[in-house]
């Protein structure tokens, strides 16, 4: 019941609190808004956000056990996965339309309505008054506008320049590629100088177009033909009705909103120069697989797709605000042994540079040649199986364990202080142990499909209507037939398992379309389904399904290998005789 007011708190607090969080690591790169730090004090606010967040879910939570034990347990579990269909149908819908942080709001406060009933009418008014005032204020200040994947800020700098911020950090400049210097003479007419008189121009591919500069500059340079690949509808946009130049207004240009390693492996045009302009991002994703937009763009593969696009003579190109020295040397080092040879390099800051190479011998005119920047080891080149590009040396930051094992201690200690004992769940201890599997499955097919269909939110969106509907689908499974010998499901998740960690990564990019989805969701999805009949089946009988569920969630909090865990659901779940 108090959920609605929990939720206004927190929109209050979250728009409120401006801070500026120190973002360095000896192990990995945050971007964002570099190491300053203002407004209230991290330590605070942050703590004050995630126990926000625990707090609206843990009322939410509420409810849906008070509902649970109204059902039979398995019709309960039909219905909470309905609702998660219901949920993504509608994220999807409002994303198409563009909706504004307002309309969002509104959806949420009418749900909330509907679901308190006559209770608490002024309480709930209150709230949800101040959650959408809030949100009107976002919803209509003329410089933000919103795209699937960020909060934009326009701010008109000068007559020919408007700044662009996503998410309240500085993102992209457009400017005059006439007038403005720091276009005229500035580091992106570098690739254009080291290409060399010889290179005609005739198709260039520009990754990571965002408003239009990097096409301006390459129509500037006398490209006949320019492929403008951009992730984000709401950049392209900008740029269109914006930019001083009118780049994505000439009849030369072809913009394509897709994502750039996608792109590459379907594209059927050789191009003369290559450049991915500025691509990084300040979007995961997935809050769980640690994955940026542009992860799958800076790996060996992907670069080996980027040369197979280049004509005899051609030549590729990237630049970048690197901030560390050895991910220049890991992206130099990558050219290299794509390449055969060392790339052109100048940096333009400490560790920001352009990089280019070419297949062709001598058909760059290079100004300066890289050589190991840092005092590190050349890391490895990135790859499709470890796309971590801003992790120096493999592992798993310290960073991340410590704030992973400060999650869990707090997710066992807020259900110990509101369920009482942990005792209890203990005889589900192999529904535990499902749901981290479970997790981990879902977030392995999110990966998956980044690769093969890129990284988009329309992606993520399909990826988790899929894992809905195989948990539907078992469910209903096993509404009708009642395994006899549990093991033998788990055989055959095992051997499901198996067969989707011996298939490459990204074999299915060559397959087209069609063939490359079903392919993707026979993979991806057959261990999920055979997984939740196996959870259904135990699940239906539970005499205690809330205890049960619970056991569950927590168990998707902490998270261990998936093979693992269901062989020690296998091994505990034999020792619990079903109910009759």
């Amino acid at each position: 019941g108090w959920a609605p007011v929990l939720l206004a708190m927190l929109v209050v607090l979250a728009r409120g609190a401006r801070v500026t969080v120190q973002r360095s690591s000896e192990q990995l790169i945050f971007f964002g808004a570099g190491s300053a730090t203002s407004g209230v004090p991290a330590w605070i606010v942050l703590p004050a956000i995630f126990l926000g967040v625990a707090a609206v879910m843990t009322c939410i939570g509420e409810g849906v056990a008070r509902s649970f034990v109204r059902f039979p347990p398995l019709e309960a579990y039909r219905l909470d996965i309905l609702g998660s269909l219901g949920g993504i149908i509608a994220f999807s819908a409002l994303s198409f339309l563009w909706a504004p942080p307002l309309a969002w709001g509104a959806v949420v406060a009418v749900v909330f309505a509907v679901l308190q009933g006559t209770r608490r009418r002024l309480i709930l008014a209150a709230a949800m008054l101040a959650m959408l005032g809030v949100l009107a204020v976002e919803t209509f200040t003329p410089r933000f506008s919103w795209s699937p994947y960020y909060k934009v800020t326009q701010l008109r700098t000068s007559p020919t320049t408007v700044q662009i911020l996503v998410n309240g950090i500085p993102h992209q400049t457009l400017g005059d590629v006439h007038r403005d210097s720091w276009l005229v003479s500035g580091f992106r007419q570098w690739p254009y100088q080291d290409a060399g008189p010889g290179n005609t121009l005739d198709d260039v591919l520009v990754v990571g177009a965002g408003s239009g500069n990097d096409v301006a500059i390459a129509l500037e340079h006398g490209a006949r033909h320019v492929d403008a690949v951009e992730i984000d509808p709401k950049l392209y946009r900008i740029g269109l009705a914006s930019h001083p130049n009118h780049p994505y207004s000439d009849p030369r240009v072809s913009i394509h909103i897709a994502d750039g390693r996608e792109f590459l492996e379907h594209a059927d045009r050789a191009y003369d120069l290559i450049v991915f302009a500025l691509p990084d991002s300040l979007t995961l994703v997935s809050g769980q697989a640690s994955l940026r937009l542009e992860s799958y763009l800076f790996t060996r593969e992907a670069m080996e797709r980027a040369r197979a696009h280049l004509r005899r003579g051609g030549s590729f190109s990237m630049y970048n605000f690197y901030r560390e020295t050895w991910l220049v040397d890991r992206l130099a080092g990558t050219l290299e042994s794509v390449y055969g040879r060392t790339p052109c390099l100048r940096l333009y800051q400490v560790a920001s540079a352009v990089m280019t190479d070419s297949a062709t011998p001598g058909a760059l005119h290079c100004q300066a040649t890289w050589h190991r920047l840092s005092s590190y080891p050349v890391p490895d080149p990135a790859a499709d199986d470890r796309p971590f590009l801003y992790l120096r040396t493999p592992g798993i930051p310290s960073l991340y364990m410590v704030t992973l094992l400060l999650i869990a201690l707090a997710a066992v200690a807020i259900v110990r202080a509101v369920a009482g004992r942990l005792r209890p769940m203990a005889r589900y201890a192999d529904l535990f142990f499902m749901g981290a599997a479970f997790l981990l499955l879902e977030t392995k097919s999110v990966v998956q499909f980044a690769l093969l269909f890129g990284t988009t939110w329309f992606v993520n969106a399909l990826v988790f209507t899929g894992v809905l509907l195989a948990v539907l689908v078992a469910i209903e499974i096993s509404a009708r037939w009642r395994a006899r010998r549990p093991e033998l499901l788990y055989a055959l998740l095992l051997v499901a398992l198996a067969v989707a960690w011996l298939v490459p990564l990204g074999g299915e990019l060559r397959l087209d379309a069609v063939p490359r989805f079903a392919a993707a969701c026979l993979l991806a999805f057959t261990p999920i389904l055979i997984a939740n009949v196996i959870f259904a089946q135990r699940f239906r009988t539970t005499r205690d399904s809330v205890t049960a569920f619970g056991a569950n969630l927590l168990g998707a909090i902490l998270l261990i290998l998936v093979a693992v865990l269901y062989g020690l659901a296998l091994v505990s779940g034999r020792r619990v005789a079903p109910a009759v």
